[in-house]
């Protein structure tokens, strides 16, 4: 029975009639009963017998019915999940970021999704900036987010947000009072900042050298949320990419940015030349919502 046979079978078992079989198709009579009369040649048994107007199931067709319910039932399930995933719905995120963005707005940004979404599942990598973008060349993960620069001619960018250096520090902090830190005022400041291998390092240095201070670092770290809880902590400065902390309960923590501004774009990696899916359309539709609604940074701004 190919399916086509199968559909006017399971409308006269449902209706008791060619006619009422007819309607639920959407066809015409004299085709449901062609369709039928075909099925039964086939089989080399009849399907129904004419009892008072109505079609009466052969045994052999109430020996097929539960089977062939089975495969309604299948049939139905994969339309369901058709519709899902074409929603956006179901389906899985592959995902990898650097460490500071993985664990704070991403991270954010990626529970609120999957808890409005119950059919969903997400693999979410923390890495290094080189090994994301490995990861995304290689097409282990579907998107990847670093910030600049990217060398790699397999994977395509658009940006996600510009955001900058800025100081954190306790609120009572004197330098708390500006709305933006002159460079020129850390050239007495304990500072906590990044190791020299880290790439944001070279951003602090340039500052500094430019302003021609040299403050004295009382801590070098390699990710951002260590710089912001020596901060809270021990009273200095760091010197660090501050968007964590728009994530973390710190009521006593205030960032300020450097004037001059010490910025840098952070980047959406993808494989070059894979479309996204349905269902990562709408997550990175979501973390731009969380960047602009929950963070107060609007998508692509500073």
């Amino acid at each position: 029975m190919n399916l086509r046979q199968l559909e006017v079978f399971h409308a006269i078992m449902r209706t008791g009639s060619v006619t009422g079989a007819a309607r639920l198709l959407n066809v015409t009579q004299p085709s449901v009963s062609t369709v039928l009369k075909h099925c039964e040649a086939q089989l080399r048994f009849p399907l129904f017998n004419r009892v008072g107007g109505r079609l009466q199931p052969t045994p052999e067709a109430q020996a097929l019915l539960p089977d062939i319910e089975t495969v309604f039932s299948r049939l139905a399930a994969v339309e369901r999940l058709s519709q899902d995933l074409a929603g956006g719905r179901l389906g899985t995120l592959s995902l990898a970021a650097a460490f500071p963005i993985a664990n704070g707005y991403l991270a954010q940004a990626l529970a609120t999704f999957l808890a409005e979404r119950p059919g969903t599942r997400a693999a979410l990598q923390s890495l290094n900036s080189p090994q994301v973008v490995d990861r995304v060349a290689s097409r282990e993960v579907e998107l990847g987010i670093v910030h600049e620069p990217v060398v790699s001619g397999e994977v395509e960018t658009e940006l996600l947000v510009r955001s900058s250096i800025a100081c954190v520090m306790r609120s009572d902090h004197p330098l708390a009072r500006h709305e933006a830190v002159p460079v020129a005022a850390l050239a007495d400041q304990p500072v906590i900042t990044y190791l020299p291998q880290i790439l944001f390092r070279s951003y602090v240095d340039g500052a500094l050298s430019q302003a021609g201070i040299a403050p004295p670092i009382v801590a070098q770290v390699s990710v951002s949320l260590t710089g912001i809880m020596l901060a809270r902590h021990g009273g200095s400065v760091a010197l660090v990419e501050p968007l964590m902390l728009r994530t973390l309960p710190f009521p006593d923590l205030v960032a300020r940015p450097l004037d001059p501004p010490v910025t840098f774009r952070t980047v959406l990696v993808r494989p070059r030349g894979r479309p996204d899916s349905t269902l990562l359309r709408r997550f990175v539709a979501h973390l731009r919502r969380t960047l602009a609604e929950g963070i107060g940074i609007p998508p692509g701004g500073h």
